[in-house]
């Protein structure tokens, strides 16, 4: 195999390769707080905390835990929207060398009695709001340490809350009371190398459990690294002492922890703490800000920020500085319409098995509309056989993207035979079906578990929704394979048509056929006012596949 061709592609300011520093992700925390201080390292609702008292806190949450029993290697659940006890939790469980288990807040008891049980929780951080989930969920469960606190206790104005006044139960702590009680003793010196687990972050399952990928404190520098030195020909233009990143993805999602919290601190850059996404509360707080130097998103998020009414008023090309989707594809509508506004704007592609990143296009080299870009530094992929997994297809031709990287996770937990059939002599198989051009820039075709086959034929879903998204009326959709007698698999399409708009399905499925084959226009239509989506926005093809086929069932 040729060494990494589409490295000729790289912008100038990325290195072919990068000498990783053997620090654990924690120490990241340590550059703000020495180099500036007094600059607020969070802005939650106006509040702001700075760098230095940020690590204090850690320090003094740390030695509570400690003192409580936490020891390396203990699992920590972060049961929390984004706000600074999110970034406290997160930071004190790793000075001690514990496993964080993000948990979306969003799940149902019957999930999170799953995950915990699963990963040994024994130490969980939440908040008053999911307390009637959390307090079932304990009966359940044997969590022997229960932090509760409420968001706005970091917020001024709000008054603190008290355990009285949560009701927590008995034996369970109050997240500010710990502090308030807690003693600015040095903290022990755990030794934590490279390949030691630091995160454990949920990924879809198709049946049963979610899979718990393993990332290290190797995984977690390397990403932190990687996508700092990929952005910093935009991102480095702003002095340090100006930068901030718009904190809107969750941190529970491994997407944020990176591309927000970890390369927040990297950069030393003020945190803007959105808890919850609602759009009209979201352009006021974007409206306080002059200009965000850095905002990762998601495309339902694009979508929704740059068609609002308030977009054109706030002037979003001069306030925005560098723009970031992943989660899914953009559509291209949306890609010109973000430049047309004048916003510099990055596409890309990661896993949670490899720590969020792993292809992107580049900022100022070629950028392909309706490609993934290419791959990191240090990593290498390859494209095989679907059905084999073990020769590289024809360059052209659609085959698995197989990836090796210090991006990729140590294992699945406590789940071999999983770890055993996705990671193969370092290579992760992603299920991600794909197609390498002459350029060496990557396009997924769809997921592998996603392919339609319809009387023989191979459809990719992914490219009837990027027809779909190009009809004016359309403002959301996405496509599924349901059982079909005759054919074993046909096109269903689901769609949301925009405010004040009307379609059928005859428009529709004809729209299609003006620009699809025939086979792979949708046969059957429904229309929905919304579609499931997941935390961090992206569209849910199974949750509409099991909707459908338990339709029929009954």
């Amino acid at each position: 195999m040729e060494s990494r061709p589409w490295q000729r592609h790289y912008d100038y300011n990325v290195p072919l390769t990068i000498r990783y520093p053997r620090v654990p992700a924690h120490y990241f925390l340590n550059i703000p707080a020495n180099s500036f201080p007094d600059k607020p390292a969070t802005n939650f609702y106006g509040t702001e905390i700075t760098f230095w008292e940020l690590r204090q806190q850690v320090h003094l949450m740390a030695a509570a835990l400690g003192a409580l029993g936490v020891k390396k290697g203990d699992r920590i659940g972060l049961h929390l929207p984004n706000c600074p006890q999110y970034i406290i939790a997160y930071y004190a469980a790793l000075n001690l060398g514990a496993v964080v288990v993000n948990l979306n807040p969003m799940y149902t008891v019957d999930e999170l009695k799953g995950l915990t049980a699963d990963t040994g929780v024994s130490t969980l951080f939440t908040f008053d709001m999911v307390l009637p989930h959390i307090r079932p969920l304990c009966v359940e469960v044997d969590i022997p340490r229960v932090v509760v606190t409420r968001v706005t206790d970091y917020i001024d104005g709000f008054g603190q809350s008290t355990p009285e006044e949560l009701e927590l139960e008995q034996g369970w702590h109050h997240f500010s009371r710990l502090l308030e009680n807690s003693s600015d003793t040095p903290l022990p010196r755990i030794d934590i190398s490279p390949q030691d687990p630091a995160l454990i972050q949920f990924t879809g399952g198709t049946t049963g459990l979610p899979k718990g990928a393993v990332l290290t404190h190797g995984n977690l520098v390397a990403a932190t690294m990687q996508c700092s030195l990929w952005g910093s020909a935009f991102t480095g233009l702003t002095p340090p002492e100006k930068r901030n990143v718009m904190a809107l993805l969750p941190f529970f999602h491994v997407y944020g922890t990176i591309v927000v919290l970890s390369w927040g601190m990297f950069n030393c850059a003020t945190q803007i703490l959105v808890p919850r996404f609602e759009i009209d509360e979201f352009m006021g707080i974007l409206a306080n800000f002059k200009q965000i130097t850095f905002f990762p998103a998601v495309p339902t998020m694009i979508n929704a920020v740059i068609n609002h009414p308030r977009a054109a008023e706030l002037e979003l090309g001069k306030k925005l500085g560098l723009f970031n989707s992943g989660g899914g594809p953009l559509p291209t509508e949306l890609i010109d319409q973000t430049q047309d506004m004048g916003i510099n704007y990055g596409e890309g592609w990661g896993m949670s098995e490899t720590t969020s990143l792993g292809i992107a296009n580049p900022l100022l080299g070629m950028s392909k509309a309706g490609s993934i870009g290419i791959p990191f530094p240090d990593t290498d992929v390859r494209v095989v056989d679907i059905e084999s997994g073990q020769e590289d297809v024809n360059r052209g031709e659609p085959g698995e993207l197989i990836i090796r990287s210090p991006l990729i996770m140590k294992e699945y937990w406590n789940n071999p035979a999983e770890t055993a059939g996705q990671m193969k002599n370092g290579w992760l198989c992603t299920g991600d079906i794909v197609v390498q051009d002459d350029d060496d820039y990557f396009a997924i075709v769809d997921r592998k578990k996603d392919m339609i086959i319809a009387g023989g034929y191979n459809i990719y879903p992914r490219e009837v929704d990027e027809v779909l998204y190009r009809h004016p009326k359309v403002a959301d959709a996405v496509t599924v394979g349901i059982p079909d007698e005759y054919r074993g698999e046909t096109v269903k399409a689901f769609v949301v048509v925009k405010k004040g708009e009307t379609l059928s399905e005859e428009d529709i499925i004809g729209f299609c056929r003006e620009k699809l084959a025939a086979y792979k226009a949708p046969k059957i239509v429904e229309f929905r006012d919304d579609l499931p989506k997941s935390a961090v926005g992206k569209i849910l093809r199974k949750v509409l596949r099991e909707e459908d086929a338990a339709k029929k069932g009954s």
